[in-house]
């Protein structure tokens, strides 16, 4: 088997890999309108979003087993069909409560492009080429994140927050014919997977067993758990703690995400010459550096905003680097169930993050301290999980 070329590879993966963000991201600046229209409580409509990440964390379980055994189109057009029905539901949707539920079956649609993008990526390439291959798709982590809310702003001020949903409903159409014309099996030939619950639950736990999986796949999440915490804190302590205006923080905002997509493509020029495994362990000490920096600035309160700002520019940037290296690393050894690994990776992924944000909440004080706690908390473990479980790995460290 062929690979595509590798331009045509990264614009089909890269748009399926956008429907997390664009899915979150592009309706946020329509909750006002959604309340008012369908006479819902604000609190009601912040339900959307946790149902649509709860239908993720589902999802991913889900589709990891089916893509083993189906291969990775057949999963991919109907996760794909069902988010674009799903949208198209979200726009015609008469209440709320029906809005909530049609969010968790777009988010189990929409999450098997997720779940199958990192499976493909493995099904193509060896760990090396794997990390360079995910830092050229951080590209769409780092851009959309800032572009998704500005386009929702326009699209509900001209045709409303329903319109919303008709984009994401042709973004996906136009994504499932992109599939159908541009992209081919990827499945190792003669590979399979039993789908009988107990088979599957054997496949999950030997891979809680498996000492470089795990490690960096933990590696990796506690980078994405960081990065959640990022999203959820970063308003209070910018704009209420620094006191700078919505208009400042939005500019922060695109800054440090222009940050992920820098770092993303000097990762990529770096692994050309540089071990994977030796990246990421300097990343992740990195990390560690930046996080303890933040939490003494916010302790000690030194700086001011300027410094703070220059430092979680550093540590958010680091998350490129750690996030692509190490799932690579985590795959190196699944090929045979590659859809399962990466089903597991995302899980930890969301549900580290969950965790991440609870804890930044439970520890509020009215200060910067819990979120640059948290965040060293989680630079610390990502680091030490990967040097305690990943030492086996054989071809990624040098």
């Amino acid at each position: 088997m062929t690979p595509p070329a590798p331009s045509r590879l990264v614009l089909i993966l890269g748009s399926i890999t956008a429907f997390g963000p664009l899915s979150i991201d592009m309706y946020l600046p329509a909750f006002p309108a959604m309340a008012r229209d369908l006479h819902a409580d604000f609190s009601l409509v912040q339900h959307t979003l946790s149902a649509y990440f709860i239908g993720l964390c589902v999802g991913h379980l889900f589709y990891g087993p089916i893509t083993d055994k189906y291969g990775r189109l057949t999963p991919l057009w109907a996760g794909l069909l069902i988010y674009v029905l799903a949208s198209v539901g979200c726009a015609l949707a008469s209440d709320i409560h029906t809005l909530i539920a049609l969010r968790f079956v777009q988010a189990l649609g929409g999450c098997a492009g997720m779940v199958i993008v990192v499976a493909i990526v493995r099904d193509l390439y060896d760990p090396q080429g794997s990390a360079r291959m995910f830092s050229r798709l951080m590209i769409v982590m780092g851009l959309v994140p800032t572009l998704a809310p500005l386009a929702g702003t326009y699209v509900v001020e001209w045709l409303g927050w329903r319109a919303i949903f008709w984009c994401l409903a042709v973004f996906g159409t136009a994504c499932l014919a992109a599939i159908i014309l541009g992209l081919q099996e990827t499945r190792p030939e003669g590979a399979s997977a039993s789908l009988r619950p107990s088979a599957i639950l054997r496949s999950y736990g030997s891979l809680f067993t498996d000492r470089n999986f795990l490690g960096h796949a933990l590696s990796g999440a506690m980078a994405n758990a960081a990065f959640f915490v990022y999203l959820t804190g970063s308003p209070f302590v910018l704009m209420e703690i620094f006191g700078v205006s919505p208009r400042t923080y939005s500019w922060l905002f695109a800054l440090n995400s222009i940050g992920l997509v820098l770092g993303s493509q000097v990762n990529d020029r770096l692994l050309a010459r540089h071990r994977l495994g030796n990246l990421l362990t300097r990343a992740n000490l990195v990390a560690v550096v930046l996080a303890a920096a933040l939490l003494l600035f916010s302790v000690a309160e030194l700086g001011g905003v300027s410094g703070f700002a220059v430092i979680l520019f550093g540590f958010i940037t680091s998350r490129a680097f750690i996030r692509s290296n190490a799932t690579a690393a985590a795959l190196e050894f699944q090929a045979d169930r590659a859809g399962t690994a990466s089903a597991m990776i995302g899980s930890l992924q969301f549900g580290l993050g969950t965790v991440g944000g609870a804890l930044l909440s439970i520890l509020h004080d009215g200060t910067a301290r819990p979120f640059t706690l948290v965040l060293t908390i989680f630079a610390l473990l990502g680091l030490m999980v990967q040097q305690a479980l990943s030492h086996e790995t054989r071809s990624v460290t040098g």
